[in-house]
């Protein structure tokens, strides 16, 4: 009953909302929905003690699903380690969210339906992690993406956030037309969608090849990259990003759920829960920690030139997530997930952080009109370090250190310890981002609380520390970016009885990640001496010569331009697609649906019949004589007829 609970509480409280928001009034909704996902928070906690480090799982079929011939599964809750940790992610997360909504939007006359959205997203993420089969799992992975298009788009009067969340659904259906191909696959090789079946008959198919885009590949290979086209979508890796920091464009609390706990997340849990197939197929595996490594870069180096507070963050989400997708290719899925459940507590903090200054500045987000805010939010400014230390990974291995140093620090020791394909192309690349993730974290505290005044003296008088209501659960995200890494680190990366069956890993995945925690304290002392020269980089550009960023970006204005532009991938895919196909869709439109479809078909028709009835409307005059020519005519017809033929 506990693990139903959990599921469904958030499901049933966005029904009530939604569906009887105006009815309860305001209060009534943001309660109902706030107390809903808090209690399916306190029991994730229960539940999460009572499954890890054990090898009990729970299977709790809710009904039979679909029967259709060989397709044959029920709607079933599947708890396992895994799934005890998402639990608590997702829901902490949200519970925090909803709580601090409630300070955030208390002037936005939508609160119901803004409290529905927040349930749902919630709701379809936790029917996503709990699933038992790969259809279900489809389900919630299709829900979140659905709610996601509603929250981003919540403000529908403003066009950037409609454009950002019809932006969002469309390139989330491109990776996940690759997943439902890969669920497929899966079902024309494995004849079932449910977890067990599959991974229990996954070795058989090691080595098989199939028929696809008319090669013969092998079909573990085939499966598990099409699954990984779906996880590119939603966690906004390279290629497929893009809608990512568009997503700003929703209310402040939404960010920090989409990047913190739900719909970013999602590609990281979906390769960790399919670990079975994804060891079984090494190529996958390497292209796993090349985009991995390739998006921590790119969205690293771009979060330096932006100005948005927000996109800053979001930016470095995008980075974050890379490292978590290089950790699972090189079989670290444990580390992988342990670096998703630190991140959920600094960057969720991170987030709604800014909203404390973005509701302190009266809706300003450019960090240019900051600065000199930690003298009026000293509480806000102080666990906004915090989460940015937390980000950058600062700590002492075997002293002290803060929840990103023991998730983030640990994946770079992977990739030093491990010979995989791409391992040593991560390794550095995560060593440099490391670099730029202390950079432009500084950057954004030195810009925002610290250096001169750069706002107006109306929006500086205004400034004050945001209502308990929104500090309150940022105190809670702070315990969690200080204390989340150190107590969970031995359980998450260094118990084998932790994940039991949850996670599969081979033999010599295994020995690569032993190997890591007994690297010598040297290189295990070099990401923190990166993230540190960050830190002090930023002190000095921002604070010590806040003059010199400028000169460095005129002198390199080429370069800075293309980081400010996003690497133009907007402008690449605008020229490459956005216009061939609304000049496609023109066309058709006016060609070959306006001439050719409706031309010959319905207004074709109606203007026949149009224009046979007005020429028969002609024929009634009005005049005697018209009429009796007419009658003339046809007794002169009559005759003639029967003279040559009657």
């Amino acid at each position: 009953m506990m693990f139903i609970l959990i599921v469904f509480l958030p499901g049933i409280a966005a029904l009530i909302a939604g569906l009887y928001g105006r009815l309860l009034g305001d209060r009534p909704a943001q309660l109902i929905t706030s107390f809903a996902v808090t209690l399916s928070a306190i029991l994730s906690i229960v539940a999460f003690f009572q499954i890890t480090g054990t090898d009990e799982v729970e299977r709790i079929q809710v009904l039979h699903w679909i029967s259709s011939g060989g397709l044959d599964f029920s709607w079933a809750i599947l708890v396992d380690p895994l799934t005890a940790v998402m639990f608590v992610v997702v829901n902490g997360v949200s519970a925090l969210v909803h709580w601090y909504s409630i300070g955030y939007m208390s002037h936005d006359p939508h609160k119901p339906r803004f409290f529905a959205y927040l349930s749902l997203f919630t709701f379809a993420m936790l029917m996503l992690v709990s699933a038992d089969n790969f259809v279900q799992l489809f389900f919630g992975w299709e829900g979140v993406g659905l709610a996601s298009y509603l929250l981003i788009g919540f403000w529908f009067d403003k066009p950037a956030a409609n454009a950002a969340a019809i932006k969002a659904f469309l390139v989330n259906r491109i990776g996940d037309f690759g997943f439902a191909l890969g669920i497929m696959a899966i079902f024309l090789v494995f004849n079932s969608v449910d977890y067990a079946t599959v991974f229990e008959k996954a070795p058989d198919v090691a080595g098989t090849s199939i028929g696809f885009l008319g090669m013969e590949l092998d079909t573990l290979t085939v499966i598990t990259f099409l699954l990984f086209i779906g996880a590119m979508g939603k966690s906004a890796q390279i290629f497929l990003h893009t809608w990512l920091p568009d997503a700003m464009e929703g209310p402040t609390p939404v960010s920090a759920l989409i990047h913190a706990a739900t719909m970013v997340t999602a590609g990281v849990f979906l390769v960790a829960r399919t670990s079975p197939l994804f060891e079984l197929a090494p190529i996958t595996l390497g292209f796993v920690t090349v985009v991995g490594a390739v998006t921590a870069l790119f969205a690293g180096t771009v979060a330096l030139a932006q100005n948005d507070i927000k996109r800053v963050i979001a930016y470095s989400t995008c980075s974050q997530l890379g490292y978590m997708f290089f950790a699972a290719g090189l079989s670290a899925y444990s580390v992988a997930i342990f670096h998703l459940f630190t991140h959920a507590f600094f960057k969720a903090l991170l987030f709604l952080g800014a909203g404390s200054v973005i509701h302190a500045m009266s809706d300003e987000q450019d960090m240019r009109r900051m600065g000199g805010l930690f003298s009026l939010m000293p509480l806000t400014g102080t666990m906004m370090w915090i989460g940015s230390i937390s980000l950058a990974g600062i700590g002492i291995s075997g002293v002290f250190g803060f929840s990103g140093f023991y998730s983030k620090d640990l994946i770079l020791e992977v990739a030093w310890a491990s010979d995989a394909f791409g391992a040593n192309l991560a390794y550095w690349v995560g060593l440099a981002v490391a670099l730029l993730t202390a950079l432009y974290s500084g950057r954004l505290l030195f810009m925002t609380f610290h250096g001169k005044a750069r706002a107006s003296q109306s929006a500086m008088a205004h400034a004050h520390e945001a209502p308990l209501s929104m500090n309150i659960p940022n105190m809670v995200l702070t315990l969690g970016a200080v204390l989340a890494g150190i107590f969970a680190v031995h359980g998450f990366t260094e118990s084998e009885e932790f994940w039991g069956d949850s996670l599969f890993m081979l033999e010599e995945s295994v020995a690569i990640l032993e190997a890591a925690h007994h690297l010598p304290f040297w290189v295990k002392m070099i990401p923190v001496l990166a993230g540190l020269l960050g830190l002090l980089l930023a002190w000095y550009f921002y604070i010590r010569r806040p003059d010199l960023p400028a000169k460095i970006a005129e002198a390199n204005r080429p370069l800075y331009q293309f980081l400010l532009n996003k690497w133009y991938f907007d402008e690449i895919y605008e020229a490459l697609l956005v216009r061939p196909m609304k000049l496609l869709g023109y066309a058709l439109w006016r060609i070959g649906d306006g001439r050719i479809i409706d031309g010959f078909g319905p207004d074709g028709f109606a203007a026949l019949v149009m224009g046979l009835a007005r020429r028969s409307a002609a024929l009634q005059s009005g005049f005697l004589y018209h009429y009796a020519f007419a009658m003339l005519i046809g007794v002169a017809v009559l005759v003639s007829w029967f003279l040559f033929f009657g």
